[in-house]
This record gives structure tokens, sequence and C-alpha cells, in this order.
């Protein structure tokens, strides 16, 4: 008996790996910010489309879906869902009618900053137990991580 439990292998608990603390506050950042955004009608991820298009005046679907990690088809279904709230439009171009433009409609423009309030709000709440410098070097070092393991998608969920 005392033989068999000397060859099994020490399981680490979840609480010792770090991956368990991002996760953790991760999802609850991520829970809270979805909550805020049930009256907007709008998801997270249609909220990191719209953001990603705010800064741009228009863009074929492929390249959103470049930005934000996606496969065309699942940046594709976001656009459908963006287009029925009249948050984007969808027009062939007219060099290539192979090829759409997406562009935010000016109800999707106007929503994107009012959206980013409630973002900033979230933040602000969630991560208030720290100091302006922790704020930081936490920003770093999740930077730092970014960078070392070439990391690029967009969270969405």
């Amino acid at each position: 008996m005392d033989r068999a439990k000397s060859t099994k292998a020490a399981a680490s608990e979840l609480e010792s790996h770090t991956g368990f603390w991002l996760r953790f506050v991760s999802n609850h950042v991520s829970h809270g910010f979805a909550r805020k955004l049930l009256d907007s009608g709008v998801t997270v991820a249609e909220w990191v489309v719209l953001r990603q298009m705010y800064s741009r005046h228009e863009m074929p679907p492929s390249v959103l879906a470049g930005l934000i990690g996606m496969t065309r088809g699942a940046a594709s279904k976001l656009v459908d869902r963006l287009l029925a709230k009249g948050l984007v439009t969808r027009q062939d171009r007219t060099d290539d009618r192979r090829f759409q433009d997406i562009a935010l409609t000016p109800a999707g423009r106007q929503l994107v900053p009012r959206l980013a309030v409630i973002a900033d709000e979230n933040d602000a709440e969630f991560f208030a137990p720290l100091s302006v410098r922790e704020r930081e070097s936490l920003i770093a070092t999740m930077k730092k991580l970014v960078q070392a393991h070439g990391l690029w998608k967009l969270p969405t969920e």
C-alpha cells in the first residue's frame, strides 16, 4: 500500500498555477463587462469588432478577420449580426464585385464611444484595489508575455 502511494506522481494544486489566477481574474473581468453591455444589445465579441472598425473608414471582411484573429467565417457571422442591428454596412466594391467592404453606420460610430466608457468603467472598477504603479506593472507583464509568445488573436469571449 505504501509502495503504491509512493509511485503515484504528485498532482499540483490548481491554485499553484499562474495561468489559473490569470484565467480566474480574466473570466470575472470579462463576465462583468458582458453583463454591463447587455443594455446596449452588443456582445463582447461585437464590441471588439466595432472598436477595431472605429479607427478605420472601411475594410474588407478578410482584413477584419485578420485584425481580430478569427476565421473569415466567424468574423462574417459577427458582421452579419452587426448588420442586422444596423451598426455596420456591407457594400460590394466598385473595382471588383467579388469583394466587399464593411463600415460602421452613423449609429455604430456613435455607439463605440459609449461602449468605450463602459469598458473603461469596468476596468477601473475591477482593478481599483491596485495602485497605478501596480496596474502599470501588471499591464507591462502581460504585454511582455504577449510579445514573448507571439500572441496576436484578440480576446473576444
